[in-house]
């Protein structure tokens, strides 16, 4: 059966290829915007996002309006027959706005309001904001809904941060008095704030956290960055309003900061949320490629997994890359420049996983301020005979070759699950020491279908599971209402269900649930566990299997009880000697496993291989590779395009099974093929 999702407009084609222009920085330099258009034809390029820091160059003036330059650059991306996605320009306020109205401005968790400047200071909830954004959508959807450019809305610009001013302040007793029916004792209860004696007896008691960290009161925490999201679609949600009145076949979607699941989760959105509130998922890919810490292909296995998170956050539609560097950026600790063949490798990779655009950050460097020495397409040296130009040019003739690609999807029978709650509770969690890296956990588990090119969907815990065969939930820390039950089913429904220490340990409200852990996965599991030992970073412990396989364990042991589970691996030292290490627990059709500690590398290659083939897993393809090769698949339900991608300095050959068609070079090919170092390969089956 086909299944080829719509693109984001019918003007759109194949892949979208360009990136964020500003042209609003050089309105008194024309012959710099005539060499632009040359040099987008030079490129490749067909897709710009315009006006994201335009506010004031559109209002320099309170109720004074300047769109012609706007006006220009739309109808010349038009002439050429390009794309617009046009941005609403939110993330930065101009400086009389900040002037005339200092509610718009935040304030700290320090209950200090901030002064002028820097991007995405500005408060959530202000009216005046509000109202200034949604009138400035609304002249930009009314003037522009009909122009032939204009296939998405790109609404504000990497939306983050928090305010605690007196409007939020309100803003979040309100959305409290929501959460928890207008009963106080109940949020007192799911706080636990008998605790030293937080109990509050009026709702005018309660603030957002103050810079005390960890200390407070974790339900409070927990509640905090549920509402800052919740704020924060909001405030979407009233720039988006205007836009859907007037382009109601125009889709919105705002860029997610890849960053935020990669590095600081904690402190970031929760995306799980706000792309319900989105047409389609894109989001700014920029991983530190060649660091001093970790391989290229142990670092492509990271950026597959965001991949593959933002890919299933609309249910395996292709999602949009709406930022990347060309070369290198300039807040990294250290910036590297992207080696000889680097940047179509990881091109292909984010449209092997399910992108259908690779746009960058920045047509060309700002002469001043920030980013003027952020990789961009056009270097200050303002001409096409650079280096960087060049791979760019590259890469977009490659992508003008996949138009086929676009709309096809990845078919995973594998699910990693992902949940920015339980990354914020771990975070407040005091007693496991520092060694918690939950998403590096997921990522380690992931790295194993990964390797052998196997799909996956990286999903939140909320989403169905029934199409999966396997699901693995590491450190599944917080449990709410209703998971459960949802995996007993999807057990006996011949499911296999496969999580680690650490999980069920705490419900939405972060308390602890009563009875032992994993909280209401016991029945499920047929285990208890009694506590957690951390090890100190150069304590290691073992574990034996049934058929006397000895595995290596590091960080945390759980001491585990088995109950109706089979034991299929025991501790064979401490006081946790003899005690379960993995177990199993068949329900109904399928079974559920249980891993008690942190393991090598060794351990999740054997057991997780152990599963494929019980389970009867495959890649969708027969090409045989080496490690640091990724092969990876899209379809459209009758055509596999496979993508091989060589992430090591070495060269390296791959066996083709069959008769394929490279879609670069247009050649037919098989049996043993060498990769080039940073090398790709996009293949069409030949039938």
């Amino acid at each position: 059966m086909t299944r080829r999702w719509k693109t984001i407009h019918p003007r759109v084609k194949g892949l979208l290829h360009g990136g964020d222009y500003n042209p609003d920085q050089w309105l008194d330099s024309p012959d710099v915007i005539n060499e632009d258009f040359l040099l987008m034809e030079l490129a490749h390029a067909n897709t710009f996002s315009v006006n994201i820091f335009g506010w004031s160059a559109i209002e320099p003036e309170e109720g004074v309006y300047r769109f012609e330059w706007l006006d220009r650059i739309m109808d010349r991306i038009a002439e050429r027959g390009g794309h617009a996605i046009l941005a609403t320009p939110s993330g930065a306020r101009p400086a009389w706005l900040s002037e005339k109205y200092p509610e718009v401005l935040r304030v700290g968790a320090n209950r200090v309001r901030n002064l002028h400047g820097q991007r995405h200071n500005h408060c959530y909830t202000s009216p005046v904001y509000r109202q200034k954004t949604a009138r400035l959508n609304r002249m930009l959807a009314e003037r522009y809904k009909d122009h032939p450019a204009l296939i998405l809305w790109h609404v504000s610009n990497e939306y983050g941060g928090e305010c605690h001013c007196d409007l939020c302040q309100e803003a979040f007793r309100n959305w409290l008095k929501q959460q928890y029916d207008h009963d106080l004792a109940k949020l007192n209860h799911a706080w636990w704030t008998g605790f030293w004696s937080h109990t509050f007896s009026e709702w005018s008691q309660i603030e957002s956290p103050a810079p005390h960290g960890e200390d407070q009161v974790h339900g409070l925490n927990l509640d905090w960055k549920r509402f800052v999201t919740s704020q924060t679609i909001a405030f979407y949600n009233n720039e988006v309003k205007p836009l859907k009145e007037i382009t109601p076949d125009i889709e919105v979607t705002t860029n997610f900061m890849g960053s935020y699941p990669l590095m600081k989760p904690d402190t970031g959105l929760n995306y799980e949320e706000f792309a319900k509130a989105v047409d389609v998922v894109s989001w700014d890919s920029y991983p530190a490629w060649h660091n001093d810490w970790q391989s290229t292909a142990s670092l492509a296995k990271d950026v597959a997994f965001v991949n593959d998170l933002y890919r299933s956050l609309k249910d395996g539609r292709p999602f949009l890359i709406m930022e990347s560097t060309p070369s290198q950026v300039n807040w990294h600790e250290i910036n590297k420049a992207k080696r000889a063949g680097m940047h179509k490798l990881s091109t292909v990779q984010s449209v092997a996983h399910g992108s259908d655009s690779i746009l960058y950050f920045q047509w060309r460097k700002s002469r001043g301020s920030s980013e003027k020495f952020h990789g961009a397409v056009i270097d200050h040296v303002g001409h096409e005979h650079t280096r960087v130009f060049a791979d760019v040019a590259e890469v977009g003739e490659l992508l003008g070759k996949l138009p086929e690609i676009s709309g096809t999807t990845v078919k995973a029978e594998v699910a990693i699950m992902f949940d920015w709650e339980t990354e914020w509770a771990l975070a407040d969690a005091q007693g496991f020491g520092k060694n918690k890296k939950y998403i590096d956990t997921c990522q380690e588990h992931y790295r194993v279908f990964w390797e052998a090119g196997i799909p996956v969907d990286v999903i939140t815990p909320d989403k169905p599971v029934n199409t999966y065969k396997l699901v693995i939930a590491p450190m599944l820390y917080m449990i709410r209402e209703g998971f459960a039950e949802k995996m007993e089913r999807y057990a006996e429904q011949g499911g296999t269900f496969v999580t680690t220490y650490m999980s069920g340990i705490v419900d939405r409200h972060d308390l602890v649930f009563s009875g032992g852990f994993p909280g209401p996965l016991k029945p499920l599991l047929g285990i208890w566990a009694e506590e957690v030992d951390s090890l100190y970073p150069k304590e290691v412990r073992h574990f034996v299997t049934s058929e006397g396989v000895r595995y290596q364990s590091h960080d945390y042991c759980e001491l585990i009880h088995a109950v109706d589970a089979e034991v299929l691996a025991r501790f064979d030292s401490d006081f946790y000697e003899g005690q379960p290490a993995v177990t199993v627990n068949r329900r109904g059709a399928g079974q559920a496993y249980y891993i008690a500690s942190r393991n090598e590398a060794r351990f999740h290659d054997d057991f997780y291989a152990r599963l494929m083939k019980e389970l009867n897993m495959a890649p969708p393809h027969a090409i045989q590779f080496p490690k640091g090769v990724s092969v990876q698949a899209r379809t459209d339900g009758e055509t596999d395009y496979i993508f091989v991608m060589n992430f090591t300095e070495e060269r390296q050959t791959v066996k083709l099974d069959q008769d394929y068609r490279n879609l670069d070079s247009g050649h037919s090919i098989h049996g043993n093929v060498e990769l080039q170092p940073y090398g790709i390969l996009i293949l069409k089956p030949i039938s």
